[in-house]
Protein backbone atom coordinates (compact mmCIF):
# COMPACT_ATOMS: atom_id res chain seq x y z
CA UNK A 1 0.00 0.00 0.00
CA UNK A 2 1.65 3.19 -1.21
CA UNK A 3 1.06 6.36 0.79
CA UNK A 4 -0.13 9.49 -1.03
CA UNK A 5 -0.42 12.38 1.43
CA UNK A 6 -2.27 15.40 0.07
CA UNK A 7 -1.46 17.56 3.08
CA UNK A 8 0.92 20.38 3.96
CA UNK A 9 1.76 18.97 7.39
CA UNK A 10 2.24 15.20 7.28
CA UNK A 11 5.22 14.20 9.41
CA UNK A 12 7.35 12.82 6.57
CA UNK A 13 6.30 14.13 3.17
CA UNK A 14 3.91 17.02 3.79
CA UNK A 15 3.50 19.58 0.97
CA UNK A 16 5.42 17.54 -1.64
CA UNK A 17 2.34 17.12 -3.81
CA UNK A 18 1.03 20.68 -3.66
CA UNK A 19 1.75 24.24 -2.67
CA UNK A 20 0.78 26.54 0.17
CA UNK A 21 -0.59 29.85 -1.11
CA UNK A 22 -2.69 32.72 0.15
CA UNK A 23 -5.78 30.63 -0.58
CA UNK A 24 -4.52 27.65 1.42
CA UNK A 25 -2.91 24.36 0.39
CA UNK A 26 -3.63 23.31 -3.17
CA UNK A 27 -2.85 19.86 -4.52
CA UNK A 28 -0.99 19.48 -7.82
CA UNK A 29 -2.92 16.88 -9.81
CA UNK A 30 0.01 16.37 -12.22
CA UNK A 31 2.52 15.72 -9.41
CA UNK A 32 0.11 13.42 -7.61
CA UNK A 33 -0.72 11.38 -10.69
CA UNK A 34 3.00 11.02 -11.42
CA UNK A 35 3.58 9.82 -7.84
CA UNK A 36 0.74 7.32 -8.25
CA UNK A 37 2.13 6.05 -11.56
CA UNK A 38 5.58 5.66 -10.03
CA UNK A 39 4.26 3.72 -7.03
CA UNK A 40 2.23 1.45 -9.29
CA UNK A 41 5.33 0.77 -11.44
CA UNK A 42 7.29 0.00 -8.26
CA UNK A 43 4.81 -2.67 -7.28
CA UNK A 44 2.08 -1.04 -5.18
CA UNK A 45 -1.22 -2.93 -5.23
CA UNK A 46 -3.14 -0.27 -3.28
CA UNK A 47 -2.75 3.52 -3.14
CA UNK A 48 -3.84 5.14 0.13
CA UNK A 49 -4.89 8.76 -0.38
CA UNK A 50 -5.30 11.10 2.58
CA UNK A 51 -6.32 14.73 2.81
CA UNK A 52 -5.83 15.19 6.55
CA UNK A 53 -2.64 14.65 8.52
CA UNK A 54 -3.06 12.38 11.55
CA UNK A 55 0.45 12.81 12.93
CA UNK A 56 0.67 13.57 16.68
CA UNK A 57 -0.44 17.14 17.28
CA UNK A 58 -2.09 17.54 13.89
CA UNK A 59 -4.98 19.98 13.54
CA UNK A 60 -8.28 18.68 12.14
CA UNK A 61 -9.25 19.45 8.55
CA UNK A 62 -12.84 20.14 7.47
CA UNK A 63 -14.77 17.62 5.39
CA UNK A 64 -14.92 20.06 2.49
CA UNK A 65 -11.16 20.67 2.52
CA UNK A 66 -10.51 16.93 2.60
CA UNK A 67 -12.84 16.40 -0.35
CA UNK A 68 -11.28 19.27 -2.31
CA UNK A 69 -7.89 17.61 -1.90
CA UNK A 70 -8.85 13.96 -2.31
CA UNK A 71 -11.74 13.63 -4.78
CA UNK A 72 -10.00 15.02 -7.91
CA UNK A 73 -7.09 12.66 -7.23
CA UNK A 74 -9.37 9.65 -6.77
CA UNK A 75 -11.13 10.47 -10.06
CA UNK A 76 -7.84 10.97 -11.92
CA UNK A 77 -6.33 7.73 -10.66
CA UNK A 78 -9.53 5.81 -11.39
CA UNK A 79 -9.51 7.16 -14.97
CA UNK A 80 -5.82 6.53 -15.66
CA UNK A 81 -4.55 3.63 -13.57
CA UNK A 82 -5.58 0.07 -12.78
CA UNK A 83 -5.01 0.00 -9.03
CA UNK A 84 -7.06 -0.36 -5.86
CA UNK A 85 -7.79 3.08 -4.40
CA UNK A 86 -7.95 3.55 -0.64
CA UNK A 87 -9.01 6.77 1.08
CA UNK A 88 -7.67 7.54 4.54
CA UNK A 89 -10.48 9.33 6.40
CA UNK A 90 -12.79 9.07 9.40
CA UNK A 91 -15.40 11.43 7.95
CA UNK A 92 -18.64 9.86 6.76
CA UNK A 93 -19.08 12.64 4.18
CA UNK A 94 -15.60 12.06 2.79
CA UNK A 95 -16.05 8.29 2.77
CA UNK A 96 -19.36 8.57 0.90
CA UNK A 97 -17.97 10.96 -1.71
CA UNK A 98 -14.77 8.97 -2.15
CA UNK A 99 -16.63 5.70 -2.73
CA UNK A 100 -18.87 7.45 -5.26
CA UNK A 101 -15.73 8.75 -7.01
CA UNK A 102 -14.21 5.27 -7.30
CA UNK A 103 -12.49 4.40 -4.01
CA UNK A 104 -12.77 0.72 -3.13
CA UNK A 105 -11.17 0.79 0.31
CA UNK A 106 -11.59 2.99 3.39
CA UNK A 107 -8.69 3.26 5.85
CA UNK A 108 -10.16 4.66 9.07
CA UNK A 109 -7.96 5.47 12.07
CA UNK A 110 -11.14 5.71 14.17
CA UNK A 111 -12.43 2.26 13.18
CA UNK A 112 -15.79 3.50 11.85
CA UNK A 113 -16.69 5.05 15.21
CA UNK A 114 -18.35 8.12 13.64
CA UNK A 115 -22.16 8.02 13.64
CA UNK A 116 -23.47 6.34 10.47
CA UNK A 117 -19.99 5.19 9.39
CA UNK A 118 -20.66 1.47 9.83
CA UNK A 119 -23.99 1.78 8.06
CA UNK A 120 -22.42 3.62 5.15
CA UNK A 121 -19.82 0.91 4.62
CA UNK A 122 -22.44 -1.81 5.04
CA UNK A 123 -24.47 -0.27 2.21
CA UNK A 124 -21.42 -0.06 -0.06
CA UNK A 125 -19.11 -2.69 -1.51
CA UNK A 126 -15.95 -1.10 -0.08
CA UNK A 127 -13.42 -2.85 2.10
CA UNK A 128 -12.43 -1.15 5.34
CA UNK A 129 -9.47 -1.21 7.69
CA UNK A 130 -10.33 -0.75 11.37
CA UNK A 131 -7.46 0.81 13.27
CA UNK A 132 -6.87 1.17 17.00
CA UNK A 133 -6.14 4.62 18.42
CA UNK A 134 -6.18 5.74 22.04
CA UNK A 135 -7.17 9.42 22.20
CA UNK A 136 -7.22 11.79 19.23
CA UNK A 137 -4.38 12.90 16.91
CA UNK A 138 -4.06 16.32 18.51
CA UNK A 139 -3.33 14.94 21.98
CA UNK A 140 -2.86 11.16 21.65
CA UNK A 141 0.85 11.21 22.48
CA UNK A 142 0.41 13.36 25.58
CA UNK A 143 -1.50 10.86 27.71
CA UNK A 144 -2.02 7.15 27.19
CA UNK A 145 -2.43 4.24 29.54
CA UNK A 146 -2.57 0.47 29.15
CA UNK A 147 -2.41 -2.38 31.62
CA UNK A 148 -1.67 -4.80 28.75
CA UNK A 149 -1.37 -3.04 25.40
CA UNK A 150 -1.69 -6.15 23.20
CA UNK A 151 -4.72 -7.54 25.01
CA UNK A 152 -6.46 -4.16 25.06
CA UNK A 153 -5.80 -3.37 21.40
CA UNK A 154 -7.02 -6.82 20.38
CA UNK A 155 -10.17 -6.42 22.50
CA UNK A 156 -10.92 -3.04 20.91
CA UNK A 157 -10.48 -4.38 17.38
CA UNK A 158 -12.63 -7.43 18.11
CA UNK A 159 -15.40 -5.16 19.42
CA UNK A 160 -15.26 -3.01 16.27
CA UNK A 161 -15.26 -6.09 14.05
CA UNK A 162 -18.31 -7.39 15.91
CA UNK A 163 -20.07 -4.04 15.47
CA UNK A 164 -19.40 -4.17 11.72
CA UNK A 165 -20.56 -7.76 11.41
CA UNK A 166 -23.77 -7.00 13.30
CA UNK A 167 -24.66 -4.39 10.67
CA UNK A 168 -24.01 -6.76 7.80
CA UNK A 169 -20.42 -6.07 6.71
CA UNK A 170 -18.93 -9.35 5.50
CA UNK A 171 -15.70 -10.52 7.13
CA UNK A 172 -14.19 -10.63 3.64
CA UNK A 173 -14.36 -6.81 3.56
CA UNK A 174 -12.65 -6.24 6.93
CA UNK A 175 -9.01 -5.68 7.88
CA UNK A 176 -7.44 -4.61 11.17
CA UNK A 177 -4.51 -2.36 12.11
CA UNK A 178 -2.99 -2.19 15.65
CA UNK A 179 -2.29 1.52 15.11
CA UNK A 180 1.43 1.95 15.62
CA UNK A 181 2.16 5.44 16.98
CA UNK A 182 -1.47 6.28 17.70
CA UNK A 183 -1.61 6.85 21.45
CA UNK A 184 1.25 4.49 22.30
CA UNK A 185 4.74 4.74 23.77
CA UNK A 186 7.88 3.43 22.10
CA UNK A 187 7.70 0.33 24.28
CA UNK A 188 3.99 -0.19 23.48
CA UNK A 189 4.75 -0.05 19.75
CA UNK A 190 7.52 -2.61 19.93
CA UNK A 191 5.49 -4.88 22.18
CA UNK A 192 2.72 -4.84 19.55
CA UNK A 193 5.25 -5.63 16.83
CA UNK A 194 6.81 -8.46 18.85
CA UNK A 195 3.41 -9.95 19.70
CA UNK A 196 1.82 -9.40 16.29
CA UNK A 197 1.26 -13.17 15.83
CA UNK A 198 -1.37 -12.97 18.59
CA UNK A 199 -3.57 -10.89 16.27
CA UNK A 200 -4.07 -13.98 14.11
CA UNK A 201 -6.79 -14.86 16.63
CA UNK A 202 -8.95 -12.16 15.00
CA UNK A 203 -8.87 -14.21 11.77
CA UNK A 204 -8.61 -11.11 9.58
CA UNK A 205 -5.87 -9.64 7.38
CA UNK A 206 -3.55 -7.26 9.25
CA UNK A 207 -2.60 -3.93 7.68
CA UNK A 208 0.49 -2.35 9.19
CA UNK A 209 1.49 1.31 9.00
CA UNK A 210 5.02 1.61 10.37
CA UNK A 211 6.88 3.45 7.60
CA UNK A 212 9.28 6.20 8.78
CA UNK A 213 7.43 6.55 12.09
CA UNK A 214 8.89 7.90 15.32
CA UNK A 215 9.21 4.38 16.71
CA UNK A 216 11.82 3.87 13.98
CA UNK A 217 13.43 7.29 14.44
CA UNK A 218 13.74 6.89 18.21
CA UNK A 219 15.75 3.70 17.79
CA UNK A 220 17.95 4.66 14.82
CA UNK A 221 18.35 8.36 15.66
CA UNK A 222 17.50 9.61 12.17
CA UNK A 223 14.94 12.08 10.72
CA UNK A 224 11.94 10.72 8.74
CA UNK A 225 13.56 10.85 5.30
CA UNK A 226 16.53 8.77 6.56
CA UNK A 227 14.54 5.94 8.15
CA UNK A 228 14.32 3.60 5.14
CA UNK A 229 16.56 0.85 6.49
CA UNK A 230 14.80 0.89 9.86
CA UNK A 231 11.39 0.88 8.19
CA UNK A 232 12.31 -2.10 6.01
CA UNK A 233 13.60 -4.00 9.05
CA UNK A 234 10.32 -3.33 10.87
CA UNK A 235 8.27 -4.28 7.81
CA UNK A 236 10.15 -7.57 7.52
CA UNK A 237 9.47 -8.34 11.18
CA UNK A 238 5.82 -7.46 10.61
CA UNK A 239 5.60 -9.86 7.67
CA UNK A 240 7.12 -12.57 9.83
CA UNK A 241 4.49 -11.77 12.47
CA UNK A 242 1.62 -12.24 10.03
CA UNK A 243 1.00 -8.83 8.43
CA UNK A 244 -0.83 -9.04 5.09
CA UNK A 245 -0.44 -5.46 3.84
CA UNK A 246 2.45 -3.06 4.47
CA UNK A 247 1.63 0.65 4.16
CA UNK A 248 4.76 2.48 3.02
CA UNK A 249 6.19 5.75 1.71
CA UNK A 250 8.99 3.77 0.00
CA UNK A 251 7.22 1.35 -2.29
CA UNK A 252 10.12 -0.06 -4.33
CA UNK A 253 12.25 -0.99 -1.32
CA UNK A 254 9.26 -2.37 0.58
CA UNK A 255 8.18 -4.52 -2.36
CA UNK A 256 11.74 -5.89 -2.56
CA UNK A 257 11.53 -6.85 1.11
CA UNK A 258 8.13 -8.49 0.59
CA UNK A 259 9.42 -10.50 -2.38
CA UNK A 260 12.43 -11.78 -0.44
CA UNK A 261 10.23 -12.65 2.52
CA UNK A 262 7.84 -14.58 0.27
CA UNK A 263 10.71 -16.45 -1.44
CA UNK A 264 12.15 -17.38 1.94
CA UNK A 265 8.74 -18.48 3.25
CA UNK A 266 7.94 -20.57 0.16
CA UNK A 267 11.05 -21.25 -1.96
CA UNK A 268 9.12 -23.30 -4.51
CA UNK A 269 6.94 -20.31 -5.42
CA UNK A 270 9.83 -17.85 -5.87
CA UNK A 271 9.33 -15.74 -9.00
CA UNK A 272 12.05 -14.38 -11.28
CA UNK A 273 11.72 -10.62 -11.91
CA UNK A 274 13.73 -9.18 -14.78
CA UNK A 275 16.16 -6.38 -13.91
Amino acid sequence: MGIINLTPDSFSDGSQLGRQGDDGFRVSLDKTLLRAETMLAEGAAILDIGGESTRPGAAPVSDQEQMDRVLPVVAAIRSNLDVCISVDSSSVAVMRAAIAAGAEFINDIRALSAPEAVGLIAESEAAVCLMHMQGQPGTMQQAYRYDDVVTEVMAFLKARVDACRQQGIARSRLLVDPGFGFGKSLQHNYRLLKDLPRFAALELPILLGISRKSMIGAVVGRPPQQRLAGSIAAATLALKGGASIIRSHDVAATVDAIRVHCAFHDPESAVVHEE
